[in-house]
């Protein structure tokens, strides 16, 4: 039996899956039976995935090169009995420790969210007779009867169906719900073609069926989803990964230095107390205690402006791994296009018009050559346009200012289309009201209505190939019935189809007046083509401004969708995924079939030159996301549907639709729009760019600080001079500036033409060599005015608490006067304006008043071996600053006037 499960049942008959599965013909199982069965396959419903333990996962958080230096400074700072200190950083890796985890909990839910998805009833025939069941207790083999409202219980073989439409979104991406049959199909059908079964959690939005179960739990194909989930490796995002990689370089430079500070100065005959003192003060000066904090706070600040813009993050480092974005790959339906079927193209009467407006709203006009149409002028399109209208279950309201189609999509264009033309539904209706009808069925492809008034008339809607074999007659453009020329049709109905178009041919004919039923044997000839209507969902327009402002960014975007090839492939040319392909051009899609027979590295060749990627299977699209990551680019993946979980997980950041997405897609995603919209995406790029520009300037600005605090340390050991800033003093310097200082910078606006950068190169360092030198020149000068300033001071007769006091005051001094550099990396802050961004000053002025106390309070000067200094003093410290923030403003200056800007532009990226 196991090996059954196994099968393509969509390529078996009926009567073959009923002999395979052994199932009692309509009777379905005995309870015996059943009972075995649950036995040896278990219950309906997902294996929940083995992870580690919520104790192991807490403590991995602790695992970071960055956290080890930080728990180093907490042992150093005890060792110096700096209590509160050691607490406040030790507060800071908690609070990183328990957001990480919280965040990290919320992904694990997709699978959770995955088994609740197959909780649910099912009707089922056990023993010749109809019950109500839990959907946990199906097996293999049982009867299952479905009908309108339906969510599908578990993977079932279709055998007989009367009118059934699956809505499949959540599972192939579908953007229509799709009619089924109960006949075989060829072997090698799609899963999304596969006409004959129904799938797990999919819903039945109209008709019946009685279908047999072939597959449960992790055998479904939401069960092979889940595993998918399970086995995807989320990647640490870009950020995570340079900070980590940052941070191992500056723990081995931390621990070189003080090797090196502590040998040179026992050479010099120093003691080992004063070395280890000296060693200690060197590593309490150049780790930068307030990274961690001003990370975090950077991140969510960019949170919450994301939220502003209808975009929810989920995980904080998400944040900046848009900035990071390369490549965007999205969904179509309901996020490149407004998820409203639309009539653009109309054939009549052998003359074809143009509908103007998108959606359900009634806004636009017929058109024929750029000219506008007035229907009644037009016998023929008159005569279509009212088909559409009473050959219709649909209805059109208007709720709130929105309007609203309550029924099928495609039913709803039609309304809208009539509406545009001036026709009312309900007054056709009133002049026309309906006595029968046939509805849609999937074996004949049309539905048909008879409709009274002053003469009896039956209108018919369906595929172009059920309503041409039915017609004998067509109406010409006066609405007189002329000789029908099929092949005319079908030319017509090709162009509209290559513009991705969806085409109904609709058609009439006069009935008897004492006519009152219909039926498929009134419809089988006879009919007179009356003409065609062309519809697509269209793109929004905000998605192609979006997608223009993307293209400009240098982030490419790419359309995966379970749709289509044509559909998609039009709907990428309106939006302009390929320029290649020359404006508006439809550009060549890569189908799902096309897709299997590629290798890996194939895949990996093709995947940089497609745009549009149709009709792809859950594991394609995680594959595609692999291929590019392998590229080296950083993804950004969107959807909404359980198919798209696997993707979303793997991608560097997932994009989840807040209305229309699944709750599974929600979990495994690191973000959630809240409008559904492609726009939302390119503004959460420009926000996350804005993030990384603001944690790029405050580690440009704190590492500059942190070098000249340990640069003076060890000038003074290789000197064998007094240490001009003593531990406590340099820890005093760190929290400090870092809290009222480098905190305002995540509060800095975003810089003009944020979005004319190209990305960042995916694996650049956060400090490349051109900050790598700035910060080596601030730090330099930090060292000169420190350290000078500390020896005259000495010279002049000073105590060394005075001596020490000063040079402490000149890394507060030229912080501050460096901080100004840094609102910019590029420019000065008089391009972004003095008062853009007022944290600054408030920063720089809390400063000051910190650093008074510091230098005047006796507590202070009890707590850190300060002594007041005199007023004159304060002039050459005021002095140096200044210095540093001249010096760096020409040097920016230089850069964009001798032509490196482009150079220097990279440290951004």
């Amino acid at each position: 039996m196991q090996d059954l499960l196994q099968k393509h049942w969509h390529h078996l008959p009926a009567s073959e899956v009923i002999d395979l599965l052994d199932t009692r013909g309509e009777g379905g199982l005995d309870q015996f039976e059943v009972s075995g069965r649950q036995e040896r396959f278990g219950a309906n419903a997902l294996t929940p995935a083995k992870g580690k333990g919520p104790l192991q996962r807490f403590l991995q958080q602790f695992n970071q090169a960055l956290v080890y230096i930080l728990v180093a400074a907490i042992v150093i700072k005890l060792a110096l009995g700096g209590y509160v200190d050691a607490a406040v950083i030790f507060a800071v890796v908690l609070l990183n420790a328990v957001l990480g985890f919280a965040q990290e909990n919320k992904a694990l839910n997709a699978l959770a969210a995955l088994s609740r998805a197959l909780t649910t009833e099912a009707t089922v025939v056990r023993a010749g007779n109809k019950q109500r069941i839990n959907a946990r207790d199906l097996v293999p083999g049982d009867l299952v009867m479905l009908a309108s409202g339906d969510k599908v219980p578990a993977d079932l073989r279709l055998l007989q169906v009367r009118d059934l439409q699956v809505d499949e979104s959540a599972l192939t991406g579908e953007s229509v719900p799709v009619a089924k049959q109960a006949g075989e199909l060829a072997h090698d059908a799609a899963l999304a073609d596969r006409r004959n079964m129904a799938y797990t959690s999919t819903l039945v939005t109209y008709g019946t069926a009685t279908g047999v179960v072939i597959a449960i739990g992790d055998g479904t194909e939401i069960g092979n989803i889940s595993g998918l989930i399970a086995g995807t490796q989320q990647l640490d995002t870009p950020l995570t990964r340079q900070v980590g990689r940052f941070s191992h370089y500056l723990l081995y430079l931390i621990l070189a230095l003080a090797a090196l500070t502590f040998v040179v100065g026992l050479a010099h005959g120093e003691s080992w107390v004063a070395m280890f003192m000296a060693t200690v003060a060197l590593a309490v000066a150049m780790i930068p205690e307030g990274l961690p904090a001003v990370l975090t706070i950077t991140l969510a600040i960019g949170v919450g402006r994301m939220a502003q813009r209808h975009a929810i993050i989920r995980r904080l480092p998400a944040v900046e791994t848009l900035g990071s974005t390369t490549v965007i790959c999205s969904d179509k339906t309901g996020t490149l296009t407004r998820n409203e079927m639309t009539v653009q193209k109309l054939s009549a009467g052998g003359a074809h018009f143009d509908l103007s407006g998108v959606g359900y709203g009634p806004e636009g006009s017929l058109q024929q050559q750029g000219l506008a149409v007035d229907p009644g002028k037009h016998p023929a399109l008159a005569a279509l346009l009212r088909a559409g209208l009473l050959c219709n279950d649909s209805l059109l309201r208007e709720r709130d200012g929105i309007w609203q189609v309550e029924g099928d999509p495609t039913e709803g264009a039609l309304l809208v289309a009539a509406r545009k033309a001036g026709l009312d539904s309900q007054e056709a209706l009133a002049g026309a009201p309906r006595l029968d009808a046939v509805p849609f069925e999937s074996q004949h492809q049309y539905m048909a209505t008879l409709h009274a008034g002053e003469s009896r008339m039956v209108f018919m809607k369906g595929s172009v190939e059920s309503v041409l074999a039915r017609c004998s007659g067509a109406l010409d453009a006066g609405a007189k019935t002329v000789t029908f020329e099929p092949e005319v049709v079908l030319a017509q109905v090709d162009a509209m189809a290559a513009a991705g178009l969806r085409v109904l041919a609709f058609a009439q004919r006069p009935a008897s007046n004492d006519q009152e039923t219909l039926g498929h044997q009134d419809l089988a000839e006879g009919m007179t083509f009356v003409g065609l209507q062309g519809m697509i969902d269209p793109p929004r327009e905000e998605a192609i401004r979006a997608v223009s402002a993307c293209r400009d960014a240098g982030v490419r975007v790419k359309m995966i969708t379970g749709d289509h090839a044509v559909t998609a492939a039009a709907i990428a040319g309106q939006i302009g995924l390929d320029q290649r392909a020359g404006p508006g051009a439809a550009p060549a899609a890569l189908t799902g079939t096309q897709l299997a027979t590629l290798s890996d590295s194939e895949l990996t060749a093709a995947v940089n030159d497609t745009a549009v990627f149709a009709r792809v299977t859950p594991e394609q699209k995680l594959r595609l996301v692999q291929a590019l990551q392998a590229r080296g680019e950083v993804v950004a993946m969107t959807g909404d549907g359980v198919n798209d979980a696997p993707a979303l997980r793997r991608a560097d950041i997932g994009v989840a639709m807040g209305i229309t997405g699944t709750e599974v897609a929600k979990e495994a995603a690191d973000m959630v729009l809240t409008d559904d919209n492609f726009a939302t995406i390119a503004a959460a790029v420009e926000e996350g760019r804005g993030v990384f520009d603001n944690l790029t300037k405050f580690i440009t600005w704190i590492l500059a600080t942190n070098a000249g605090q340990g640069l003076v340390i060890v000038v003074a050991v290789m000197l064998a001079q007094p240490l001009p800033v003593l531990p406590v003093q340099a820890l005093w310097i760190n929290m400090t500036t870092a809290v009222f200082l480098g905190l305002a910078l995540a509060f800095e606006p975003k810089e003009p033409n944020l979005m004319s950068r190209p990305p960042r190169a995916p694996g650049s360092p956060i400090v490349n060599g051109e900050l790598a030198l700035r910060i080596a020149m601030v730090g330099v000068m930090l060292l000169v005015g420190a350290f000078g300033l500390f020896e005259w001071a000495l010279l002049r007769g000073a105590s060394e608490e005075q001596a020490r006091t000063i040079a402490v005051n000149v890394f507060a001094v030229g912080q501050s006067f460096y901080l100004l550099n840094c609102r910019s990396l590029r420019w000065s802050m008089f391009h972004l304006g003095l008062l853009s961004n007022p944290w600054i000053w408030a920063g720089i002025s809390t400063m000051m008043l910190a650093q008074l106390a510091f230098t005047y309070l006796p507590l202070f000067n009890h707590l850190f071996h300060t002594a007041p200094i005199a007023a004159f003093d304060w002039l050459p410290i005021i002095a140096v600053g200044l210095t540093i923030y001249l010096a760096m403003e020409f040097e920016k200056a230089y850069r964009r006037r001798s032509g490196a800007l482009p150079r220097f532009a990279r440290a951004l990226r």
